[in-house]
C-alpha cells in the first residue's frame, strides 16, 4: 500500500508530485474519516477549447519527447527520496511507516537505492509490500515518454492555470491492461512553454477486489503529484495522498507523502555543466 501529503513551493508555483500506492488489507479494524485527495488544489478554470498552436496529435509527441529527454537526464542526478506513510483513526495517526534513501543511477541508467533510515512499520489495517515501494518508484515519478505513448489512451481536456503556470490537460488510461504489468490512470497538466508535466492525479491500475471472505484486496488510493524545476528540467519533487480505502469490512483512512529533494547532477553530466 502507499500514500502521501504535504505542499512544496517553487520558483514557478508549487510542486507536488504523483504517487501510486498498492494497499493490501491484513486484517483488523480501522475507521477512518472520509477524505479524498484534491486533485483540484491550485486549479483555475478549464478551458475546453481545442489549441491554438498545434493539432492535439503533434502536442501529444511533442510533449512525449520532452518527457524521453527529462526521464534520461534525471538518470544523471542523485536525490534524496523520504517516503512517510500513515494511518488515521478519525483525525488521529494511529500507524505510520517512514523511510528516507539516497537514490543513483549507474552508466547504464539503473537505479540503485541505499537506505539511511526505516522505522518499523505500525501501521493498521495495511501492510507495505514490494510492489508498493515500486510504485513509489514509478508511478509517483510517472513520465509518459514516447516509448510508452502507444499503450495509452490520451485524451484533451483543454487549457488549466495551475498555481503560476499555464497548462495543457489530459486524460489518461492504458488502451488494454496487459498480465503481471501496471499503468497510470489519471489526469495530467503539462507546461505549455516547456511541453513538460508538472502535475498529474490519478492511481495505478489495475485494482485486485476479491468478493471471497479473507482473501487480500490490493486497492490503490488516488495521488497527486508535482514538480520542480531542476537546471531546465520539470523533476519530481512531490506526492501526496489523503485517501479512505474501502474493503468489505472496513475502512482505512491513509496519509502518505514523498518528497525528492536534493538533486545533484554526477559525472559526465556534472562536468558539462557551465
Amino acid at each position: 500500500m502507499g500514500l502521501r501529503n504535504g505542499e512544496a513551493k517553487l520558483a514557478r508555483g508549487r510542486v507536488r508530485f504523483a504517487l501510486a500506492v498498492f494497499i493490501v488489507l491484513v486484517g483488523g479494524l480501522s475507521v477512518g474519516a472520509p477524505a479524498q485527495t484534491d486533485c483540484a488544489d491550485g486549479n483555475g478554470v478549464l478551458d475546453t477549447a481545442p489549441p491554438k498552436n498545434m493539432p492535439v496529435e503533434e502536442l501529444i509527441q511533442k510533449f512525449a519527447a520532452q518527457e524521453t529527454k527529462v526521464k534520461e537526464a534525471r538518470a544523471h542526478y542523485t536525490y534524496t527520496q523520504d517516503v512517510l506513510v500513515q494511518t488515521l483513526n478519525e483525525k488521529a495517526v494511529d500507524g505510520q511507516f517512514h523511510e528516507i534513501a539516497s537514490v543513483s543511477y549507474d552508466d547504464k541508467g539503473k537505479r540503485a537505492e541505499h537506505v539511511s533510515f526505516a522505522e518499523q512499520s505500525t501501521l493498521r489495517g495495511v501492510q507495505l509490500t514490494q510492489e508498493d515501494m515500486d510504485d513509489d518508484h514509478i508511478f509517483m515519478q510517472w513520465m509518459l515518454t514516447t516509448d510508452e505513448v502507444p499503450q495509452y489512451k490520451l485524451t484533451y481536456a483543454g487549457q488549466q492555470h495551475v498555481d503560476d503556470l499555464d497548462t495543457y490537460v489530459f486524460h489518461v488510461e492504458p488502451k488494454k491492461e496487459e498480465k503481471n504489468r501496471r499503468y497510470f490512470q489519471g489526469r495530467v497538466w503539462v507546461d505549455n512553454r516547456d511541453f513538460q508535466m508538472v502535475k498529474l492525479c490519478g492511481k495505478s491500475v489495475p485494482e485486485v477486489i476479491h468478493v471471497k471472505k479473507h482473501q487480500p484486496m490490493h486497492i490503490r488510493p488516488t495521488f497527486v503529484g508535482y514538480r520542480q524545476l531542476v537546471d531546465g528540467m520539470w523533476f519530481p519533487a512531490y506526492a501526496r495522498v489523503d485517501d479512505t480505502l474501502h474493503f468489505q469490512l472496513q475502512a482505512v483512512h491513509l496519509r502518505e507523502i514523498v518528497k525528492f529533494t536534493g538533486y545533484k547532477r554526477v559525472g559526465a553530466a556534472a562536468a558539462a555543466k557551465p
